[in-house]
Parts: structure tokens; sequence; C-alpha cells
């Protein structure tokens, strides 16, 4: 058996995407609610106000807004996380579907706002803190591990137009406020815990990382500054609480390829693997690299640490290292094969790969790739590894008779489950856990579309509006159900 006894089998979802419950019980507006609804082909936006009383909207990964704008909800658009899946009512209805496919472990986020409505409050919303109790019980009564992540994509909109959210210090006591309240109050209902949801994305976009409206370098890099102390602060106020918690970071990753074996395309693909690692650089080891400091240098980027911000990193290193993988990516030198752009998780797709196949989004499939992703992870660091996001987003049709057939999903996870087991039995790769990636039907954080699918249950959502959110089992989800119970021994279909 290559996947060790007690290996830990999910799914893994976010809040802003299937939560819902936008107005609900006390809770406060975050950052992914002022984002709306787009597609493969049409951009999502973010919608503000400057103080002339003017409504703006503009495309989220190109985010430049006023330091004077409003972020805000508004009458006319087309905000996706308001809904979700509503999750908010039906969560014990998902929960017993997980159950019955026997999950171990379910992967999610807590709203930021819905504990603290604007980030600012001294004293938590117990109203939202009463829901999240009820899900982790629920949780715990079909024997599913919370892993529960603090921070995924969304920022309570009171800190981002108060000053700028992750932008000013000033956010890092409510951060850690946060985390004390929830630290405290699940002790002993959650053991596993992730800080920020790919923290490397605020390089791309700082608005869905950080909630943070404009992008310049010395932006980014005092984002990144802001959150990896936060990050550490947190490991070291749940280990306080409970010195059982186990905290991991989370990055986007992918194995990076040269196009070819031309010198300056070898080092260019090695350069561009600083984007994932510099995060966990910090996260894992406790000090800032020094090849990011250069590039600060470089980039005339101003910063510095204080004797105690450096010893806070060095003590709040997290105990294992969780990424998502949903393809590599290829780097070249020649302005001739730069032109030939691929599409990916993120922006992360570089330039296309002749040698794979892609996804209905061209996303390239590479499971050798996680394989990869996994030798490099566990040679640079020694720390247990968590997947805690990979699969496929597809076009799944439900049948008259209400049955899902997708072959295409359970093809991919079978492939890169068997690319784990390579790396868990041949390289010796210690490998905790494996959360896929919308386990039930979500919206899309990228696109803010239903149409996407991931999940093992479809869900009656449309993005046209129309559906009433009744859940149904996929293929893959008696498929999933028989890999968790063999533990990753039978991948037949």
């Amino acid at each position: 058996m290559a996947f060790p006894k007690g290996f830990l089998w999910g799914g893994a979802t976010a809040a802003n995407q299937f939560e819902g419950g936008f107005a609900e019980g006390g809770k406060g507006v975050n950052s992914s609610d002022c984002t709306t609804r787009g597609s493969r082909t049409k951009l999502r936006t973010v919608t503000y106000k400057t103080p002339d009383g003017v409504i703006h909207e503009e495309p989220m990964f190109l985010l430049n807004a006023p330091e004077d704008a409003q972020f805000g909800v508004f009458p006319g658009y087309d905000y996706p996380s308001h809904q979700g899946i509503d999750f908010y009512h039906r969560f014990k209805e998902d929960i017993a579907l997980f159950g019955e496919m026997g999950f171990k472990v379910f992967r999610l986020s807590m709203n930021w706002a819905r504990i603290f409505p604007t980030g600012m409050e001294e004293t938590p919303n117990e109203e939202g803190l009463k829901f999240y109790d009820q899900v982790f019980d629920e949780l715990h009564k079909y024997g599913i591990k919370p892993l529960v992540t603090l921070s995924h994509y969304e920022t309570p909109i009171g800190l981002a137009n108060a000053w700028g959210s992750w932008t000013d210090a000033r956010t890092i006591p409510c951060w850690e406020r946060y985390v004390r309240t929830v630290g405290e109050r699940y002790k002993g209902k959650v053991e596993y815990w992730l800080t920020f949801n790919e923290i490397n994305i605020a390089a791309m976009s700082p608005w869905m990382s950080a909630g943070v409206g404009r992008r310049t370098p010395q932006i980014v890099a005092d984002i990144s500054k802001n959150q990896l102390i936060a990050s550490a602060k947190a490991v070291l106020i749940l280990h306080e609480i409970d010195p059982g918690n186990k905290v991991g970071n989370m990055v986007a990753y992918g194995a990076n390829y040269p196009y070819t074996c031309n010198p300056a395309d070898v080092l260019a693909s090695k350069q561009a693997m600083h984007g994932y690692h510099f995060y966990e650089d910090v996260q894992a080891r406790g000090y800032y690299p020094s090849y990011k400091l250069k590039e600060y240098e470089r980039e005339g980027v101003s910063f510095s640490l204080t004797d105690e911000e450096a010893e806070t990193l060095k003590k709040g290193t997290v105990d294992f290292l969780s990424f998502s993988y949903y393809m590599s990516s290829v780097t070249s030198t020649d302005p001739e094969i730069l032109k030939n752009k691929a599409d990916g998780n993120m922006g992360l797709g570089g330039i296309k790969n002749p040698y794979l196949k892609v996804s209905d989004w061209g996303w390239a499939i590479d499971p050798t790739g996680l394989r990869i992703a996994l030798n490099e992870l566990w040679e640079r660091y020694q720390k247990p590894l968590f997947i805690v996001e990979n699969s496929l987003g597809t076009q799944d049709v439900l049948e008259p008779d209400k049955t899902c057939h997708d072959q295409a999903h359970i093809d991919y996870l079978r492939s890169h489950i068997q690319a784990m087991e390579a790396a868990i039995e041949e390289d010796g790769v210690e490998l905790w856990g494996y959360t896929p990636w919308g386990c039930i039907d979500l919206v899309s954080a990228s696109t803010g579309e239903m149409h996407k699918r991931y999940g093992f249950i479809y869900v009656d959502y449309q993005d046209d509006g129309t559906g009433d959110g009744a859940r149904y089992r996929k293929d893959s989800f008696y498929w999933w159900k028989k890999v968790i119970a063999t533990n990753g021994e039978d991948l037949s279909d």
C-alpha cells in the first residue's frame, strides 16, 4: 500500500465560492462580495464608488482603483458569492453527502466578515461563530476532520476602505484578534489550519488575495510582508492555544519546464519558480531569501524588517506545506515562442506545452508535473505535504434522468493519484492528504461562473440565475467513494 494508514482523503471548498448567506447572520461585506460574475470570455469586475458618487467597475485582474475609492455592493450587478451554492442553509445535506462518500477530511474556509463584520470590531459576531460551530459539529458527526483556511480570497471590505487592508500593518492586530477568537472557540473541534490561500497570488491579483485595489511592486511587497508576518503570528497563536494544532501555509504551485535546453531557458525556468518558492521559503524557513531581497533592490522597493518582525518570522514557521496543483507551465526566452500563450490557474500557464493535452478552459493536464512538484517541495523543505486543491473544470451535463457522466473528471483524478502514489512509494515523499478542489460544484474563482464544474456532486444552479440548487450524485461520486474506501488501491471505473 503506497498510501499510509490514516491518509486524509476528502474535498476542498471556499466560503466565498459556495457558502452564500450574504446578508444573513450579521455577516459583513468582504472583497469577494464586490466581485461580479464573468465567464471564459468576460472578465470578472470589481465595483467601487468615487467621492463624486459615480459607481465604477474594473476587471479584477487589471484593477487600478484610485486611492479614495470606496469598494462596495451596488444594485444592478451580478455578484455570485452572494448565493454561492447556499451551503449556509444546506450544510447538513451537503455534509451528509460528504459522509456518504467517506470523506476523512473536508477543507473549508471561514468568512472573516461573518465573525468580524468590518474586521475592526473588538468583539466577534456570535451568530457567525455559532454557524461554524454547527458546521464543525456536523462534520464530526460523520467522522470528518475540518481543515480550515483562515483567509481564502476574502478580506472584510471595512479594512479595505479604511486603510487599504493588507497594505497597512494596522490590519495585523485585526487578524490576530480574529485568529485568537476562532482558535479558542474551536479548540478541540479543529486541529488542521491553513493561514492564507494561495498567498503568492498577491503578485497577480492583490484584490483576490488581499482586498487591495491597486498593484505596484511596492504594494505587492507591502501586502506580502504583512501577510507573511500575520501568517507567522497565526502559527504562534494557534500553537499557544493548543500545541496539538497543525498549521500549514498554502500556495498556488506547479512544475515549470524550460521550453528548450538553451541555458537561457533553463535559467528563466528556475527564476520563474521563485514566484512559488519565495512565500514558502519565508513560511517554512523563517526568513526572506536573498533572491527576493535582490529583486527588491532592482525594483527600487523599500523593504525592511524590525528585529521583532524577523523574530516572529523565525519562530512562526509552519508545520506542513499545502498547495494547489492544476497544471504545469513552460518558460522560454524566445520572443516568437512567447507569443504562444497558454491559459492556466490565475494566469500561471506560461506558454503552451506541445506534449500535453488541455482542459476545456485551456489548462495543461500534466499528472507527471504533480510528481515533480511533490519531489521539489519535499527535497527543498523536508516538511510534510498536503495537496489541498487539484481537479479538472469540465462542462458537465445533467441528464434527463438526473445522472451526470463526468468521465473526464475521473480520468484526471486517477492519473494524478497515480502520480501521488509514485511520489510516496518510489520517491519517499511524505504526503498527509488529498482534497480535490470543488468536491461539490461551486462558483469558479477566476471566472465567477457555475458552468465550470469540478464537483462529485452536481448543483443545479446556472449562470443565468435559473436552477433550484438541487444536489445530484455524478458518476465520480461513486468512484471517489470507492477510492476512499480502498485507501487509493482501487482506481478502476
